[in-house]
């Protein structure tokens, strides 16, 4: 894959962002009107960006912080753009982002039954603190919690 490019996210990026999220998440999508909450609080608490290749938006991410600590809203790759490290570097952004706010502690729900967002999150550092029994609706799958801490 060729160069891809990580900017913050805007409101003309909501129909994009929500075309991803309905993609990826179905039935258990935010809203827009979720995601336009998210981005009028940017950028005192949240920081969220989207990830473009040849113009298109293929990615995005969101991180919120208070005090010491971080929390991963959302990462979402294109299905037909996986594989290829922008989940990885999405990850970075938003982990570049938390230590440059001061957060020592970043933390994070992943699905219990999407294994190749924990393997990355495992790859980053993070470790499995709890489970979220029924987390996510309307699937009722849980959520595994997980925190990393800065060195």
């Amino acid at each position: 894959m060729t160069e891809a490019k990580i900017r913050p996210m805007t409101v003309a990026d909501l129909p994009a962002a929500l075309r991803l999220e309905h993609e990826l998440f179905g039935d258990e999508s935010w809203t827009e009107g979720m995601l336009r909450e998210e981005l009028e609080a940017v950028p005192h608490a949240r920081h969220y960006v989207v990830l473009e290749h040849e113009g298109e938006v293929v990615g995005y991410a969101g991180l919120a912080s208070a005090g010491d600590e971080g929390d991963v809203q959302t990462i979402g790759v294109a299905a037909a753009s996986q594989g290829h490290g922008l989940g990885a570097a999405l990850l970075t952004e938003l982990l570049t982002e938390a230590a440059r706010r001061g957060c020592r502690r970043v933390f994070l729900e992943v699905r219990a039954d999407n294994e190749p967002a924990q393997r990355l999150y495992d790859r980053f550092g993070f470790v499995r603190i709890g489970v979220r029994k029924r987390y996510y609706q309307p699937s009722g799958v849980d959520a595994i919690v997980m925190r990393r801490d800065e060195k």
